[in-house]
């Protein structure tokens, strides 16, 4: 007989306002995943097969407490994800000067008890400071982070993620001291939020977070989709998973304006530039990274060379995007 697994619940960084609590996560079982260390290739395949592999927790109550005492409480899906939406008062003493709103999460009415080596897990929403002067969007894959998504039949996204550990991924040059800068802007204070928008499942979202940790990029809500299979019935997303999290942020944050960074090899051009045609005046400029592909950039420069909205820029390293944000006067 099969021994169970303890249970735990993946709680994700998460972004709100003082007036409204999302939050969201994942209740699963432990699958001892540890990326810390494991450079060898047949520890990391594990590792990612064992974070695809693994079993959610339909159906189950999730309690969420903070620390003034109010809980809330949300019903995991067939997949094992959770959801809070909520509204919020006299609640600007519970943000840290972080800028977080910090939170316990926690298995309710959980029959197998005997499965659970604890039942307290931590949590945390980022709360912008009302002093940013913008916040940052940003691409992952092939954006900061070298993926290859613009290969044939995408192979090397596969021998990238599978095979490669995130302590011997590097992030693209530059773009660690340009994200610093942007967190900075011009009043030189670490306020402005950054956002990390990918089309990666949140299967990899542990790997994702080890890999900015690593490299010292600043933190901020990594914001995934749900893995589909062949098989999946639900009913698929209306519009473009990047699109639907740049449009909930733009509503969520309606007076802060944003840089969106993306790149050249899928369809960030199209999403950046539809967006800013129709908030023309939440856009400062977007910054599109070259992945050395002739037939994709010159589809690219078609888009560049017919948009007029806001600055637009496609650049094969980072120093181009910095000199431009400087001269805008986006950073010092």
């Amino acid at each position: 007989m099969f021994k169970k697994k303890p249970l735990r619940i993946n709680s994700y960084l998460g972004y709100g306002t003082t007036e409204r609590l999302r939050a969201a996560g994942r209740a699963l079982e432990d699958e001892n995943i540890n990326f810390d260390g494991n450079t060898k290739t047949l520890k990391t395949l594990r590792n990612i097969y064992r974070q695809f592999e693994s079993d959610e927790i339909k159906n189950a109550d999730i309690e969420l407490k903070l620390s003034n005492g109010m809980t809330f409480i949300s019903k995991t899906d067939a997949e094992g994800y959770y959801h809070f939406d909520e509204t919020l008062s006299n609640s600007k003493e519970l943000v840290n000067k972080e800028g977080y709103l910090t939170y316990l999460v926690s298995y309710k009415n959980m029959d197998n008890k005997e499965i659970l080596q604890s039942n307290t897990f931590k949590g945390k929403m980022l709360v912008p400071s009302s002093e940013a002067s913008f916040g940052v969007i940003s691409d992952i894959d092939d954006t900061i982070l070298h993926t290859g998504v613009a290969s044939l039949f995408k192979w090397r996204v596969i021998a990238n993620t599978f095979f490669k550990n995130f302590d011997r991924r590097l992030p693209l040059e530059g773009t660690v001291q340009f994200y610093q800068k942007l967190k900075l802007g011009k009043k030189n204070e670490p306020i402005n939020p950054i956002f990390y928008v990918s089309n990666s499942p949140w299967n990899l979202y542990d790997y994702l977070t080890a890999f900015l940790k690593k490299h010292y990029f600043p933190e901020g809500p990594i914001l995934l989709r749900d893995f589909r299979t062949p098989f999946d019935k639900t009913p698929k997303p209306k519009i473009p998973h990047k699109q639907s999290e740049i449009l909930n942020l733009l509503s969520v944050y309606p007076n802060l304006k944003f840089i969106l960074i993306g790149d050249s090899g899928e369809k960030d051009a199209d999403i950046y530039t539809g967006i800013a045609k129709k908030h023309p005046d939440r856009i400062l400029a977007i910054y599109l990274r070259s992945v050395n592909h002739k037939r994709k950039e010159k589809r690219i420069i078609k888009i560049i060379n017919s948009f007029s909205t806001t600055p637009i820029l496609l650049v094969h390293s980072s120093q181009e995007a910095e000199a431009h944000a400087r001269q805008q006067g986006i950073i010092n």
